[in-house]
């Protein structure tokens, strides 16, 4: 019925084990030795070298491939040697793969030869499109004066390998296959990055001035926060470099080379272009390799191309076009992928930056800042880069909370600078030392010196939490700006899904169906539950005899297998080809392991076919006490022609195989049937038993004999499963507002798939035209058309490094705030264009750790959410200490400048506060509260907002006003408190005269006026800690969904957090000290025991607390507070 002719089940999803015949454009010759210009050195040392020049190369491509037309003899290459004065055009690695062997060494002789050297761009394509004629005019020649003792050079270099001596040449030309930029930082650039802060800035200028004025008490406390400040950031920084240094895995130290006709072991480091590389199952690719021979190999280029399963490679195709993906060029292999099956040798191609990894690596290095155009001239080349470096200098390049606190931190600059203007102008600038110090007691009290220690401590206590739960910060500033993340691209092999291949559904021959579901572990056969028909069987129980075609199934895929699954203490381990293990696996779950059936003794190896390109399948021979059987498995439309059955079943079974790929599942079938054992060598010995012993024949039968006439047993659907975890965490950054998008180097019928199990794409939902798209179509679009989408796509399949940061680039072209996260080399770019960059751990290359601004240790997406949630706590309770921290400066602000008005009889201010007393309220008394309301729980509500407005920041509306209002409050209050005493009590002596400096007879009511501002504020201080653990809720009823208010909610909410409990009682404790103790109060503090005041300071602190209830209540009545994300149902998801 033309079933087998028709049949093309898998051309959009993952290749089969043997893959299908492609549609796609992409064609190949398989030829003895094609050229690009078409008259190169080609068969001449092939076995017809002495054909007649100008024979066409044999080609078996598919009927539309245009084969390419070679020349062949020698009379053709000396002629056109002699005509174009020896010269040739230099050797790219982008176009080895439309090359045959012979010409990759002709051309990397001849760089070696004319000490060109392979250059990073290759020159237009049209002087090295190897289907067109080649201007030989227009490109640089072939030196060659004896060209048949260049092809014999030629044919010894890929037989036999490079002399040393050639070697040494090459490695001393290209240099050492290093991949630059995976360096880390260095202990000078995380110190600098500590003092790029403007707030430091400030702290410095601040210093100096104090210093300058011999203010040296000031000064040296100033100067020890700035020191507290670097050394925190500075070892929080280096500990988390010195982490992600010790993750870095992804090397070849040793490789295995063909060196004149020699094997030997070098370093990886050595290799040299023009190698030859002998690669074996396990071994990671040294360089970029044009394949020579290879036998059966498969490799795994997840980290490069983001496949989730292995690629088969073959040395024999020639590809035409130049443009072919990384992934489908068959012939090559590349730096960092990892042998899976097979073995092969290679020749080099490309070392270290020249290496497809090395040019994503090249990519990172390149500045993210804007540079000047090549013709801007050196002026404005130069200004860019100043404007560039003042910009990190004063932190204003980096994260949303970064730039906010830089400008905060000018403004607060700019402020004290006017508040000191104001100041000396009430004095019409007679700037006596007195004035001075009062001008700089302002200024002081306008910044908050503990900042940024606090800051700090909070994030790095933070990074700590976050270490726990398997997430390393790399800078202490991204664990803050992933918690205002509006989208995550994510990467899905290996990040969303478990890079591993696992047996999902079963179709049998008779229409049983077979699935394998809630699978933790793709390696362990005892997780998850396998459901046939109606039936759930647990691992190892299953009765044979009832389902013999299952049974028969399960042999095939056990015994026609050469993987290794194997139980250790801990886990389950397998070694082999991931299709393989996941076979074995599901043979395993029903206690039908390939162990499991040979046990018994009874059962012999006969023969083995391995699986092979040009058959697509793989087929082993085994005898038991039945007979002897064939097992086969492959791709079924390599397998539907030799099948014994009906066009109906054939039918049913292409029916069935395209809907499990239109389920983004890799479908394999699986057949067997009986064979003769007398056929491979068996003869019974004894006519009475039926023991039989081998006989070694002197040939097997043809592999087109055993295989044909098989009995369909049925079809497999194998996937890479997502992480259990993923769709929760998926779920929960729904929740919170975030959306997630996957780009991925897949298939798009996988990805999709996925992406619905997911939840990325919504169940039962139609698919938008912009909701999954491929990579190429996303890429011809024009910013301004990707613009123009309502939505960018959820899902982007075949994507390529470009294609990701285009997307992170659309994305901030909207506005949003994205994480990029990945672990393969191709996703480094876009890790380093996202505003934050999360690399895996475990899987993850060391370039993409390089790019990272984290790295998940436990490559856990639901980690991702944690870390979300832990920015966002983090983010809550900066804006919490923010506004404790603030309030204290705002009412010191407002005291002192009120109290210009307080002047003595020589019409000198009187200080209300003492710079000393300002010091201590802002250094010891609020650093430990903030501190404390920094480690305080997240919200319950936490990932039900929506994320905050990036274009505000940290500083949104209600902080701003909540500071204002709380802040004038608070220095009214002291106010109230310095004049209740210094002009409430009927006394004669008044403020007194030098009381600024000194103390004596008559400055015993300022002393005593300004220690009771001293308490007012300090007591204020710690109950404003406790009021700002909710900017909405009572302090008596702050918790209603744990306990009910009144007295009882207050005593566990204050005791909810202890550091802040014992913040606020050593506060209360060390108060006293101060005021009391002789000397200290008088001669530092400038101020005086009090007694009866203690009256004015509980009245400040009861209508304060008035005050911030009343505010609360009237943000509740009239909604001002933190919006809360609403209309999430479980059914979107």
């Amino acid at each position: 019925m033309g079933t087998e002719n028709d049949l093309d089940v898998e051309a959009q999803t993952e290749p089969p084990i043997c893959g299908p015949k492609s549609k796609s454009s992409i064609a190949f010759t398989i030829s003895p030795s094609p050229t690009p210009a078409g008259t190169f050195v080609n068969a001449t040392v092939g076995p017809d070298a002495d054909a007649e020049p100008g024979a066409a190369a044999a080609t078996d491509t598919d009927a539309d491939a245009t084969p390419i037309t070679v020349g062949t003899g020698r009379a053709s290459l000396a002629s056109t040697v002699d005509t174009v004065a020896a010269t040739a055009p230099s050797f790219f690695p982008e176009i080895a793969h439309t090359l045959s062997v012979p010409d990759v060494c002709a051309l990397l002789d001849t760089d070696a030869d004319a000490g060109l050297g392979v250059i990073e761009a290759p020159p237009p394509y049209d002087l090295l499109d190897p289907l067109s004629d080649l201007d030989l005019a227009s490109v640089t020649s072939l030196r060659i004066t004896d060209a048949q003792h260049h092809h014999q050079c030629i044919a010894d270099q890929y037989r036999n390998g490079l002399n040393p001596a050639e070697a040494g040449r090459r490695l001393q030309w290209h240099g050492l296959n290093k991949v630059e930029g995976a360096k880390g930082l260095s202990p000078l650039t995380i110190l600098i990055r500590q003092v790029s802060n403007s707030l430091t800035l400030v702290l410095v200028m601040t210093m100096i001035l104090s210093f300058a004025i011999s203010d040296h008490i000031e000064g040296g406390v100033i100067a020890a926060v700035i020191l507290l400040n670097i050394v925190v950031g500075f070892f929080q920084d280096y500990r988390a470099e010195q982490t992600i240094q010790a993750l870095y895995a992804l090397s070849a130290p040793t490789c295995k080379v063909i060196r004149d006709g020699k094997a030997e072991t070098i370093k990886a480091e050595t290799l040299v272009p023009g190698d030859l590389v002998r690669l074996n199952v396990g071994d990671i690719v040294p360089a970029d390799l044009r394949l020579v021979h290879s036998i059966n190999l498969s490799t795994d280029d997840a980290l490069l191309t983001g496949e989730s399963v292995p690629v088969s490679k073959h040395a024999e195709i020639i590809l035409k076009d130049r443009d072919v993906p990384l992934g489908d060029r068959a012939n090559m292999v590349y730096s960092a992928s990892t042998v899976t099956r097979g073995r092969a040798t290679g020749i080099v191609v490309a070392t270290g930056m020249m290496t497809e990894v090395g040019k994503i690596a090249a990519m990172l290095k390149r500045s993210s800042g804007k540079t000047a155009d090549v013709d801007s001239g050196r002026v404005q080349e130069a200004w860019i880069r100043f404007r560039n470096g003042l910009r990190v200098l004063l932190g204003l390049d980096g994260t949303p909370m970064q730039v906010s606190l830089s400008k905060f931190a000018l403004l607060l600059f700019a402020l004290a600078i006017t508040l000191a203007i104001i100041v000396f102008s009430v004095s019409r600038w007679k700037v006596t030392s007195e004035v001075l110090i009062y001008g700089i007691c302002v200024a002081v009290a306008v910044i908050p010196e503990s900042l940024i220690a606090v800051l700090t401590i909070a994030t790095a206590l933070g990074t700590r939490a976050m270490a726990k739960g398997n997430v390393i910060i790399r800078k202490l500033a991204s664990l803050e700006a992933v918690g205002g993340v509006t989208n995550i691209c994510s990467d899905k092999t290996g990040t969303l899904t478990q890079g591993k291949m696992v047996a999902k559904q079963l179709w049998l021959a008779d229409g049983t169906e077979m699935s394998i579901r809630n699978t933790t572990h793709p390696f362990d056969p005892t997780s998850g539950s396998v459901h046939v028909g109606d039936e759930i069987y647990n691992w190892g129980i299953f009765d044979k005899t009832k389902a013999s075609l299952l049974t028969a199934f399960l042999k095939t895929v056990a015994l026609c297998n050469n993987s290794l699954v194997t139980k250790t203490e801990s886990a389950y381990t397998a070694v082999g080809e991931p299709t393989e293990i996941a076979l074995q696996v599901l043979a395993m779950r029903l206690g039908m392991g390939k162990p499991t059936l040979l046990e018994p003794g009874n059962r012999q190896l006969l023969a083995e076919y391995p699986f092979d390109s040009s058959c697509k399948m793989m087929t082993v021979v085994y005898t038991d006490e039945q007979g002897a059987y064939a097992y086969t498995k492959g791709a079924l439309e390599a397998i539907l022609p030799l099948l014994d059955a009906s066009d109906e079943l054939k039918a049913q079974a292409v029916t069935r195989a395209e809907a499990l790929a239109a389920e983004g599942l890799r479908v394999l079938c699986v057949a067997q049937k009986m064979v003769d054992p007398r056929d491979f060598g068996l003869v019974s010995d004894n006519a009475d038993t039926e023991k039989v012993s081998p006989i070694i024949k002197t040939a097997t039968p043809e592999r087109s004999a055993v295989e044909r006439g098989l009995t369909f047993l049925g079809l497999a659907g194998l996937y890479d499963p997502p992480r259990p975890e993923t769709a929760g965490a998926i779920r929960k950054c729904k929740d919170a507002g975030i959306q997630v998008h996957m780009l991925t180097g897949d298939h798009v019928k996988t990805a999709t798939a996925i992406a619905y199990e997911i939840g990325i794409l919504k169940k039962g939902a139609l698919i938008g035209p912009n909701d999954v798209m491929l990579a190429t179509a996303f890429d011809n679009l024009t910013d301004a058309e990707i613009d123009a989408m309502d939505h960018l796509p959820l899902v982007l399949a075949r994507c390529s490094p470009t294609t990701k940061v285009r997307m992170v680039e659309a994305l901030h072209r909207r506005k949003a705030f994205c994480v990029m996260t990945g672990d393969g080399v191709n996703d480094s770019p876009a890790l380093k264009k996202s505003d934050v960059g999360i690399a895996m751990g475990l899987n993850g290359s060391d370039v993409a750790k390089e790019a990272a601004d984290m790295v998940l240790t436990d490559d856990n997406f639901a980690s991702i959410v944690r870390a979300i949630e832990e920015g966002r706590r983090l983010f809550d309770n900066i804006q919490k200490f923010l506004l404790h921290l603030l309030v204290s400066n705002i009412a010191q602000v407002f005291l002192l400048l009120i109290g210009l008005a307080f002047k003595d009889p020589h019409g000198i201010s009187v200080f209300p506060l003492s710079p000393l007393e300002i010091l201590w309220a802002n250094l010891v008394t609020s650093s430990f509260l903030a501190l404390g309301l920094g480690l305080e729980e997240a919200q319950p509500d936490i990932m039900q907002r929506p994320p905050h407005d990036l274009s505000i920041g940290v500083f949104n509306r209600e902080l701003i006003v909540d500071k204002f209002v709380y802040g004038t409050a608070m220095g009214g209050l002291c106010l109230a408190a310095f004049t209740s005493v210094a002009y409430g009590v009927s006394r004669n002596e008044g403020l007194g005269l030098g009381c600024n400096e000194d103390f004596a007879l008559g400055c015993l009511v300022a002393f005593r006026a300004r220690a009771t501002t001293f308490a007012t504020l300090t007591f204020l201080l710690l109950v404003t800690a406790w009021e700002a653990k909710h900017f909405t809720r009572s302090l008596f009823n702050m918790h209603p969904e744990r306990y009910s208010g009144g007295v009882l909610s207050l005593c566990r909410t204050v005791w909810q957090n202890k550091f802040l409990f014992g913040a606020v009682t050593a506060g209360v404790v060390i108060v006293f000290p101060v005021i009391y103790l002789p000397v200290v109060n008088r001669a530092v503090f400038k101020h005086d025991a009090i007694t009866w005041e203690w009256g004015i300071v509980s009245a400040c602190v009861a209508v304060y607390m008035a005050i911030v209830e009343v505010w609360k209540a009237l943000k509740r009545r009239f909604g001002l507070g933190t919006t809360v994300l609403k209309g999430r149902l479980e059914s979107e998801v």
